[in-house]
């Protein structure tokens, strides 16, 4: 993964760190690294890009990283697809929610669904189309924002909104 800034910024309240990934490798080499941080077992991260930026592909690797086995597959239509990696050094089992708001037409929908409870637990939150879902949904820790190129690469930054948020982008800064 290469880092189009020359150097990292000091982390502070809404930071911002912007990298390209040139292949899938790089997608993938980026959610492992975001899976060996402690701060992502409990935490809400928004994916932000147009269709095919490759938000569900990074799920995906995302997933595999924290252990989830099997197919994993987009909840365009289910809105939500639950799922639990295996816990670590004693700690138990890992809940995970990966959220797709594409299809909401208002953000009410958000709260009809029952989706304030699932946001106020324990685990990880991963919502792709967070935009359709408003103010009802709660502040992300980090927002990741991917633009695909013409070259096939992706353009991503990375933005922080909390002290978690923070944690995880100093962490994958190492």
């Amino acid at each position: 993964m290469q880092t189009v800034d020359s150097h990292l910024p000091i982390v502070e309240s809404g930071a911002q760190r912007s990298t390209i990934w040139r292949s899938e490798d790089d997608t993938l080499a980026f959610a492992t690294r975001l899976a060996a941080l402690p701060g992502v077992r409990d935490c809400s991260i928004t994916l932000h890009g147009d269709l095919g930026a490759g938000k569900t592909t990074l799920v995906r690797h995302l997933l595999h990283a924290l252990g989830v086995a099997g197919r994993i597959k987009s909840p365009t239509y289910a809105v939500v697809e639950p799922h639990e990696a295996p816990g670590l050094a004693g700690l138990p089992n890992l809940a995970i929610w990966h959220f797709d708001f594409y299809r909401f037409n208002d953000p009410q929908e958000w709260e009809d669904a029952g989706f304030r409870e699932l946001f106020a637990s324990p685990g990880l939150k991963l919502s792709e189309w967070p935009e359709k879902a408003g103010a009802l949904l709660p502040v992300a820790d980090l927002a990741i924002h991917l633009e695909a190129q013409t070259d096939l690469s992706r353009t991503v930054r990375l933005q922080t909104h909390t002290a978690v948020g923070e944690g995880l982008l100093q962490g994958l800064a190492v």
